[in-house]
């Protein structure tokens, strides 16, 4: 398979998995397919994956790990800074394992495949060909 290719499919797919996390949290899924739900939901789960952040920073941190879930990946869907943005994406999931690992023990983010797609991050971090990227087209101006 063409690497041009496989590079827009892992931005296309990171970005699928974030966004498609964040609308759970919204409420955007149906309750048959939602993990959390709301965002009351989410804070909950937040809050037993951070155990040692005092409630009073719960809102703060769910709103920062919500923020960072909706930049990052559309900033890869639109090629802007792939690689950077790529690296970080795989940096928020391997927090986001470990704290997993740590607070509900391994099984959660081997069932979740949270360390698969920061090993695909990382992956699409090192792929340097340009495809339907927005630096591409900043470039050839």
């Amino acid at each position: 398979m063409n690497s041009k290719l496989v590079k827009l499919f892992l931005r296309l797919a990171i970005s699928a998995g974030f966004l498609s996390a964040v609308a759970d949290r919204f409420g955007l899924w149906s309750k048959e397919n939602s993990v959390w739900g709301n965002w009351e939901n989410f804070l909950a789960y937040t809050k037993i994956l951070n155990p040692l952040i005092p409630d009073s920073l719960l809102s703060p941190v769910g709103v920062i790990a919500t923020a960072l879930e909706i930049i990052f990946p559309v900033f890869l869907l639109i090629g802007f800074k792939t690689e950077l943005f790529a690296k970080l994406s795989g940096y928020l999931l391997l927090l986001f394992g470990l704290s997993m690992v740590f607070s509900v023990g391994i099984k959660a983010p081997l069932d979740y495949s949270v360390f698969t797609g920061a090993a695909a991050c990382f992956a699409l971090s090192l792929l340097k060909e340009k495809y339907l990227e927005l630096d591409t087209a900043i470039a050839n101006r």
